[in-house]
């Protein structure tokens, strides 16, 4: 699937969560997907083991906490904690995953991809949500056409 029907499908979902949300939200991409998803009218849970509220709002332990369940999950811890958030999607039927990435290694992890995949999900495993459709803004689109050229961004998932 090209990435930009990959992106439309999350995007059309109404209730994401988004994992490694920080109570200090300096340089904190997870932060700037929260505040900008929430701002375009998405209901969005924020999911930090280790904080109770962050950007004014509740905070949850795991996907599994969240009230009602969600549709899609923004990965946006460090790699090493992808796989877990992942096998936790899978298993509450949560079927859309991104891994955030941007200039960096950011969020993606091959074995959660792979696992996810192996598990029916479709796992965009780079780029950032804020590069596609209504969440999207000028420089993030720039950001997207670069980071593609790039491979930081996957062509297809």
């Amino acid at each position: 699937m090209k990435i930009s029907e990959a992106a439309a499908d999350f995007l059309a979902c109404r209730r994401i969560a988004v994992t490694g949300v920080s109570h200090e939200p300096k340089g904190h991409g997870s932060n700037a997907v929260y505040q900008r998803l929430r701002d375009r009218g998405y209901t969005v849970f924020a999911v930090n083991p280790n904080a109770q509220n962050v950007e004014g709002d509740t905070s949850y332990p795991d996907l599994r906490s969240i009230p009602g369940g969600v549709e899609a999950v923004v990965i946006g811890t460090r790699p090493e904690h992808a796989l877990g958030t992942v096998q936790e999607a899978s298993e509450l039927g949560i079927t859309r995953v991104w891994m955030h990435r941007s200039v960096d290694a950011g969020s993606v992890s091959p074995e959660a991809a792979a696992y996810g995949r192996e598990h029916g999900l479709t796992v965009i495993d780079g780029g950032c949500p804020l590069m596609f459709g209504p969440a999207s803004d000028g420089g993030h689109k720039a950001m997207c056409w670069v980071l593609t050229l790039t491979g930081r961004v996957p062509r297809t998932v």
